[in-house]
C-alpha cells in the first residue's frame, strides 16, 4: 500500500520539477534586452522647425547678453571691519568680514541706505562684542519689502555707508548701481 501512495507523489514531484525546468529555460534574461539596446544604432533627430530654431537662437542671444562675472574683491577696510567691494549690482550679496576685535570692543555695524544726496536711513544693524566673538562673517542682500517700505530699486541705488557705532573706526562707503544680477530680475519688480 505504501508503494501505491509513493508512486503518485513521486510522479507529482517529477512533474512539478519538469514544469519548473521548462519555465526557466523559456524565460529570457533581462541582460539580453540591455545588450540589444546597446547594439542598436542611434537614429538622428529630424530637423528642427523654423519656430524651434528661432526660439533656440533667441535663447543663445539672451545668454550671450547676460554673461556675468563678479568683480574682483577689493576688501575695503576700517580697523577689524572689511567689506569685499566698493560697488555692487542689485542682487549681489555684500560680504562683511570682522576679524581681530579687541576684547573690549562692543557696538553695532550699521548699514545706511541713501534717502537723498545728504540723508541716510538705517537699513540693517549687526551687533558685535569682542568679548563674545572676536571674528565673524556676515552676508547682507538688500531686498524689496512692502512691509518695510522698500518698494522699488530706487530705494537701494546710490551711495551707502557702513558706520561702526561704539567705536572710533572710520565709516566705509560703497555703491549699489541700477544693474540687476542676471537671474534676479523678478526679485526687483516694484512691490508697492
Amino acid at each position: 500500500m505504501s508503494n501505491k501512495v509513493i508512486i503518485p507523489i513521486t510522479g507529482v514531484i517529477i512533474a512539478i520539477i519538469a514544469i519548473a525546468v521548462v519555465m526557466i529555460n523559456f524565460e529570457q534574461p533581462e541582460t539580453m534586452e540591455i545588450e540589444d539596446t546597446i547594439d542598436r544604432e542611434i537614429q538622428p533627430v529630424e530637423e528642427t522647425t523654423p519656430e524651434i530654431q528661432e526660439k533656440l537662437d533667441e535663447i543663445k542671444k539672451i545668454n550671450l547678453e547676460n554673461t556675468y562675472s563678479p568683480k574682483d574683491r577689493e576688501w575695503i577696510t576700517s580697523g577689524p571691519f572689511q567689506i569685499d567691494r566698493s560697488e555692487y549690482l542689485l542682487g549681489e550679496k555684500i560680504f562683511l568680514r570682522i576679524g581681530g576685535l579687541d576684547y573690549k570692543e562692543k557696538g553695532q555695524v550699521v548699514f545706511l541706505r541713501p534717502l537723498n544726496i545728504t540723508h541716510y536711513e538705517v537699513y540693517w544693524s549687526i551687533p558685535f562684542d569682542g568679548a563674545d566673538k572676536p571674528a565673524f562673517n556676515y552676508y547682507l542682500q538688500p531686498q524689496l519689502s512692502k512691509i518695510k517700505g522698500y518698494c522699488s530699486v530706487d530705494d537701494f541705488v546710490g551711495d551707502w555707508r557702513v558706520v561702526f557705532r561704539g567705536t572710533d573706526y572710520q565709516n566705509l562707503e560703497f555703491k549699489i548701481i541700477e544693474d540687476i544680477l542676471p537671474g534676479d530680475e523678478n526679485n526687483y519688480q516694484p512691490v508697492c
